[in-house]
């Protein structure tokens, strides 16, 4: 460690754990404890020394001011259309949380501003899903961070409470029966850690003790499920996953000859099966067509067709098949009196990009095509419970804030629903680019740089994620703006692990292939160097979450690649990972200690147990928050003791830690100073200034 910077002391104790015939050393094992006095020592001191090494940081509160005034947009979410009202969220420029409005007729008013219920800006909205006759409205609230949340009901009408708290709930799916007086809802015994659930339904106005069981008595504890019902309260559909694998098990229900409160639930596929959602029109009855978007036996998903009557794969008719060169994202059912026929929107993702086609859902032709202002990411589509023509869907890529577009299946027309963003278009373009991993397998990645200017090489950042088949497609990032801004590169690297090329490339990078993710990253880092858009000593790397992991491995496996790391909430102990947090449904993803051979494969890349002393290691800042219930804080901080007692570089390591967030969503404000610390981070190590 160089003299001239004096890290808290943090002992290394003697624990080493027996795992399988090895021998694996855990130094900072007390550290796992944020109560130990030791721990609270360390994190306050740690504290002290980042706000001492940030006010050394040229720009900090420039950055900071950059990205307050390129977030600082008229953000709307997409609508949700119930009855004669449109629900829809807004967040205006300078607001620090979104506001939930009612529109009937032209008449708007707000129904939930969660500002109201905390000015220290600590309780958000998570989610929220109006009754099918938009009379009522059930949302998830949570505090600090936790995503821990509880459910409320609101009367649309008055906006007093109707019903709630419901407690132990977390990130749940609603499923409303006709009529707003019961809802199904996930949730957890009382005893039960986070990942341990089942499905209940609901009367409005009983006690939450008195809800019935409805389904996941008896299965797997790490099972996550959805819960949805048809507009006309026909159709019971459940979806049952063990921890985040994506070959759920999907169950359907006919509540018009079984009781809502004990459902005859009959398999439409079992678990390990394929990704699988079913699509059910209002009015279908057991002998009329239903629609599946399904990955079984097609990795880049297919649409099938089937009935309510005979839902098995064998009695599985093809109505749209599988593109080699894209992946199908989702599919959404528009009919009703003003279509002639069923209607199908099919979104896609083509290397990260998304494109939608209109299909005639009898016999599967393409109609033609819904055009999108240009190569971006779109989000969930949005359309009338009770049928129509409408649909709603959220559009952005790396130049365009979100809006919201509107489409109309009688006439083909999109345009804007959303008024435009209140902000000057960047000075920027993006394009994207291949190089060979390892193996020889092709990687992609955005590159979005300086319009105007062919001025090479430039400070470079560069981002991925590569788990969990997430797909890493274009989107507006005051970030990415801010830097580019500046003069400098960001790329985005689509990598193995991700979705970004179907459940192949997933499982391509997942497991024992964990270390294809790592190496198609170091590839397009060596890539940006070489095609010249940086040089050596001018490349950092950020990433959050599994993307925290990936910037974990790269700096301990390349060392020298990189002049500064910026690891966001990231998992980083791999041998102990699945015994915190939501650790336990990660198991598929990653594998488990407890087998001897993902232990290895664990082991392998861990980046906490490849700290190697006396490594001119770059410098690195740890980002972690108390109310993280997804991924431990411990993460970061025995990975930042090992550092900075190993590292013989000259850059620091440091831990910035907040307190009242968590992993997901945050006030406007507080992810602006998260992101501009970070950006002032890289940017003080690698010599830039904001425009």
């Amino acid at each position: 460690m160089p003299s001239s910077r004096r890290y808290p002391d943090a002992p290394r104790d003697d624990v080493v754990q027996e795992l399988h015939g090895l021998r694996v050393p855990d130094p900072y094992r007390w550290l796992e404890d944020s109560e130990d006095p030791r721990t609270l020592r360390w994190t306050a001191e740690q504290e002290a020394l980042y706000q001492a090494e940030r006010a050394t940081w040229p720009d900090a509160d420039r950055w900071r001011a950059e990205l307050a005034a390129l977030n600082a947009t008229d953000l709307v979410t997409i609508p949700k259309a119930r009855g004669s009202r449109i629900f829809v969220e807004r967040r205006d420029a300078g607001q620090d949380h979104p506001v939930l409005y009612v529109r009937e007729g032209e008449a708007e008013r707000p129904l939930l501003d969660v500002r109201a219920l905390d000015p220290a800006g600590r309780t958000v909205l998570e989610s929220w899903e109006p009754s099918v006759e938009g009379d009522r409205l059930a949302c998830l609230i949570s505090r600090d961070g936790t995503e821990d949340a509880t459910l409320w009901v609101l009367d649309v009408a008055t906006g007093a409470v109707a019903d709630g708290p419901i407690d132990r709930v977390r990130r749940t799916s609603i499923g409303w029966l006709p009529g707003g007086e019961a809802f199904y809802y996930v949730g957890r015994l009382a005893s039960e850690a986070l990942y341990q659930r089942r499905i209940y339904l609901h009367k409005v106005g009983s006690e939450p003790d008195t809800d019935v069981l409805v389904f996941g008595e008896g299965r797997e504890r790490t099972q996550f499920y959805t819960v949805a019902v048809t507009p006309d309260g026909r159709w019971l559909i459940v979806t049952a996953a063990t921890g985040t694998d994506r070959g759920a098990a999907v169950y359907l229900a006919d509540l018009s000859t079984s009781p809502p409160g004990c459902p005859d639930l009959r398999p439409v596929q079992e678990a390990g099966q394929g990704r699988t959602r079913v699509r059910i029109a209002p009015g279908t009855g057991p002998h009329d067509p239903m629609w599946l978007r399904t990955d079984r036996d097609a990795a880049r998903g297919r649409v099938v067709v089937c009935t309510p009557a005979d839902p098995a794969p064998g009695a599985w008719r093809e109505l749209i098949a599988e593109r080699p060169d894209a992946v199908l994202d989702d599919l959404t059912v528009l009919s009703g009196p003003e279509l002639d026929r069923p209607i199908g929107l099919v979104s896609w993702i083509r290397h990260a990009a998304a494109e939608i086609t209109v299909h005639d859902l009898t016999d599967g032709r393409e109609l033609g095509t819904v055009p999108l202002p240009g190569v971006g990411s779109i989000g969930r589509i949005s359309v009338r419970p009770e049928a129509g023509h409408e649909a709603w869907f959220p559009y952005t890529d790396y130049v365009t804030p979100p809006l919201v577009l509107h489409y109309d299946a009688r006439t083909g027309q999109v345009g804007p629903w959303s008024p435009a963003p209140g902000i000057d278009a960047p000075r920027m373009k993006a394009g994207l680019e291949t190089c060979r991993s390892a193996d020889g397998t092709t990687v992609r990645m955005f590159v979005a740089s300086p319009s105007g200017s062919p001025d090479r090489p430039r400070p470079a950042i560069l981002m991925g994620y590569g788990g969990f088949g997430v797909s890493m497609s274009p989107r507006y990032s005051p970030l990415i703006v801010a830097w580019v801004e500046a003069g400098g590169i960001f790329a985005t690297a689509c990598l193995r692990g991700g979705g970004e090329e179907g459940e192949e490339w997933h499982r391509a990078g997942r497991g024992p292939r964990k270390q294809n993710t790592f190496d198609d990253f170091d590839a397009v880092a060596d890539h940006l160097v070489e095609a010249g858009w940086t040089r050596p000593g001018r490349l950092a790397i950020i990433g959050g979450s599994n993307g925290g992991l990936l910037v974990g491995v790269a700096l301990t496996q390349h060392p020298g690649k990189y002049s500064a790391a910026v690891c966001m909430s990231p998992l980083l102990d791999m041998a102990r990972y699945e015994f915190h947090g939501l650790g336990p449904s990660w198991v598929p993803e990653y594998g488990s200690a407890a087998d001897p051979g993902q232990a290895r494969t664990l082991l392998s890349y861990s980046p906490y147990h490849h700290v190697v002393p006396d490594v001119a290691y770059p410098p690195v800042l740890f980002t972690a928050s108390d109310g993280d219930t997804r991924v431990d804080p411990l993460h970061a901080r025995k990975m930042c003791a090992a550092l900075q007692h190993a590292t013989s570089g000259k850059g620091p390591a440091l831990f910035r830690f907040e307190r009242g967030v968590g992993h997901g969503v945050r006030s406007a404000s507080s992810g602006v100073a998260l992101f501009a610390d970070c950006l002032a981070f890289i940017a003080a190590h690698l010599g830039v200034s904001p425009a």
